[in-house]
Parts: C-alpha cells; structure tokens; sequence
C-alpha cells in the first residue's frame, strides 16, 4: 500500500504535465495578452477605416484587364439573350457559330502590387461549333448558358452538382461543366454568385459572431463544437455584428475543432472560420464580407508547407482560376500566423513530428518563391526560402507532441502575445 502511494506521488499529475508545457512559463497573464490584441485591433480598425479601397479603374496599366461584378438576375438574362442575338445574327450572315471566350490560362493573368491580387488579363480565344476539337465545349457552353437562362426566369438558386446531372452524358465529368460555369461567368461579366449557381456548404464559422441568415439570426457562440455552416449564397448575409478582436482563418478542420472545444474565442475574443481544406467561394465571399464590415485583422494558422501557404495566398491574393473575380474573393492584408517553418526548431517540436519534402513540394516551394506576390513580402522569402533548404515540411497537428491542448493553451497565445505574424 505504501509503494502504491509512493508510486502515485512521484508520478506527475496532469496539472503538473500542464505546468511543464513548453514555453508555458513565458506566458503571460491574459489580461495583458488581451490589451496587447486590442492596440492591435484598434490599430487595424484605424487603417481599415481611412485606406483608400484602390480599384482597376484608378490605375493605369500597360494593358486592358477584365473584372467582373455583381449583376441582377435580370441584367444577366439581358446578358444571355443579347449574347445568343448575337451568336444567331452571325450564323445567318453565313459566319458560323462560335463563343468569344475570355482566355483564363496562367499567362493571361497578371499578379498588380497596388491591388495586391491576381487580375485577369483581356485577352480572348474563339471557340468555334464547326471544329471537331472545340465542338464539344461549345456545345457544353451553350447548355450551361440555356440553364442559367431557365434559374434567372424562375429565380432560384442550384448547386453545381445539380447542374451537372441536368445533363450528364453531355457534361461527362462535373469538373468540365464547373470550368464552362466559370467561362459563362467570365463572358456575361457577372460573378459567379450573379448566376445562382452555388457550391455545396463547405466552410463553417464559430465564435463572437452574431448574423442574420435568410432573415433568421445566428449567433455563432451557440452553434456547439461543429459551429454554423457558412451559406452558400452569400446574399443570404447580414447584419453583421461582433466584439471580437481578431478573426483566426484555420486551414484544417482539426485544428479548428480543438479550438472550437475549447472555446478559445471566449478566452481570446475572436470569430474562427475555416473552409476545411482549400478555400470555396462561399468561405472566401464569406470572410470578405466579415473583415470589410467589422473591420477586423485577419491571422492565419496553416500547415508549415508549401501547400498551406498557397491556400493562404487564394483568400488574400485570388486564385489563378478565378482571377476574374479577385475583386470580390480576396480579403486583404492576411497576417501569417503560424505554423511556420522558423517555428519547428523555435518551439522544438521533435524530429518525428516533422515529415520530409517530397520533390514536389521542393518544386511547389520554389515555384512560389518566383511568384510576385511572395516577393512583395520579405518575411514570406525568408519562411519559404527556409523551407525548402531544410526540406522539412510539419503540419498544425505537429503540435500536439506537446499534449493535444497545446495549441490553445500555449502557442496561440504566446504568438498572440509576442505579435508573431507576417
């Protein structure tokens, strides 16, 4: 019986485990991590606030770029019948049948550092009925314009997968119709949102966050551990209120359901989106909305890897794939918060938890390195530039070598308390 308590005496207790923590020592009250986060806020609010919102038109480049915008369902019916008199007319003069499709490939875009987004160049192609290699992609264009005629007379909404199956031995593969959406998008000069046409929910959000859905308020502190689905139609979205001082944009879906467990936006008042994986327009048009209407700084937490960075880089400088729409997809000014590469040995995390490179990654990483919007920031080329010469990558859940609350307890606030971002 005396062994038995010995034994238990000299084994720690988990509040000792707690105490032992890396770094925990460091830590300081929160009180004044708190106080340290709302300078920073305010300060953020503050150039929120009197930045001037630069847009295409007030620059002047080299070259014509085309963007997109907002357009009633009405004004995209006129688009489309407008178009289709367009294309009749042709045929009639005896010219044939054929799309002018604005051209989406990678060297018709263009990276502007005044705007800080990917925009998209106004180069075209035509793609013709009567040429066997582009006969079929017409003949999928004209099928998808016919079905986005048929949502704008009846004024409802359809997801992508219900687009696809309208028809499918045409379509063959929902990846073709997605990408002829985005030509119709491009060529009506609407956003894809215009179109009524929707991705699956994807991406959630919880926290201090209260909005209105559809008419219904949400309060995203009430939402459980899975937090409230972020809808689709962004047109769904008001009333934005909140107290938070940050918004934490999370790659993973762990990470953001540690945090969400442990309530972490009640010990640091903040709203935590994530899109699960790689940004939808419905999280991207989401935290758009969010930041230019609360006007709230953005930290990011992605895996320490060049793919965590790319996704970084769709919400704050646009996708190359929709870089017709950068305009009302991207969110600018996201701070790199962590993991980062200079935090694997900064924390110590153990040879085990790190994962080498592969030869693709290396590529991945160094493609980005040639890319203008890495070079605009310093502390991005250093990161990378460390990356890819120890050819070590980790991911968010690396840390939880140290207990699986590590991430809540001791890195988020000691970054937060030592204003560790990029």
């Amino acid at each position: 019986m005396a062994d038995n308590k010995k034994r238990r005496r000299n084994n720690p207790t988990a509040d000792d485990d707690t105490n032992h923590l890396p770094f925990k020592n460091i830590l300081k009250p929160d009180p004044a991590i708190l106080e340290t986060l709302k300078t920073f806020s305010a300060s953020s609010s503050s150039a929120s606030s009197t930045a001037q919102t630069l847009t295409l038109q007030d620059l002047t480049l080299p070259f014509p770029c085309r963007e997109v915008s907002d357009l009633s369902l009405s004004s995209v019916q006129h688009n489309i019948e407008s178009l289709v008199l367009s294309i009749t007319r042709s045929i009639l003069s005896g010219n044939g049948f054929a799309f002018d499709v604005p051209s989406r490939s990678a060297a018709n875009q263009l990276y502007v550092p005044e705007l800080d987004r990917i925009v998209l160049k106004d180069k075209t192609s035509v793609r013709p009925f009567a040429n066997i290699s582009t006969v079929r992609k017409t003949a999928i264009t004209a099928r998808i314009m016919q079905l986005i005629h048929q949502l704008c007379l009846k004024g409802i909404h359809v997801t992508k997968r219900d687009l696809f199956y309208t028809d499918v031995k045409l379509f063959q593969d929902q990846m073709q119709s997605d990408a002829v959406l985005d030509d119709v998008s491009c060529m009506l000069g609407c956003t894809r949102s215009s179109l009524n046409v929707v991705a699956a929910e994807k991406g959630v959000v919880v926290g201090r966050l209260i909005f209105s859905d559809n008419g219904d308020m949400i309060d995203c502190t009430k939402m459980g551990m899975g937090g409230k689905a972020i809808p689709p139609n962004i047109d769904r979205v008001g009333d934005m209120q909140s107290d938070a001082l940050f918004i934490l944009l999370v790659e993973k879906d762990a990470a953001y359901m540690r945090l969400a467990e442990d309530r972490f936006y009640n010990r640091f008042p903040c709203i935590i989106v994530t899109a699960k994986g790689q940004p939808d327009v419905a999280t991207r048009l989401f935290l758009r909305k969010m930041k230019t209407e609360l006007k709230l700084p953005v930290l990011a937490l992605v895996d320490s890897d060049p793919y965590g960075l790319k996704i970084l880089s769709v919400y704050g400088c646009g996708s190359k794939n929709m870089s017709y729409d950068s305009a009302n997809l991207t969110t600018p000014d996201i701070k790199w918060l962590g993991v980062r590469p200079s935090d694997l040995d900064k924390y110590k995390i153990p040879e085990q938890c790190r994962l080498p490179m592969t030869e693709q990654d290396i590529k991945t990483g160094k493609d980005l390195l040639e890319e203008d919007f890495v070079k605009k920031n310093p502390g991005w080329v250093e990161e990378l530039t460390l990356m890819v010469k120890t050819k070590q990558k980790a991911e968010i859940q690396a840390l939880s070598t140290f207990g699986f609350q590590y991430l809540s307890e001791v890195y988020l606030p000691l970054k937060l308390q030592q204003k560790d971002w990029l």
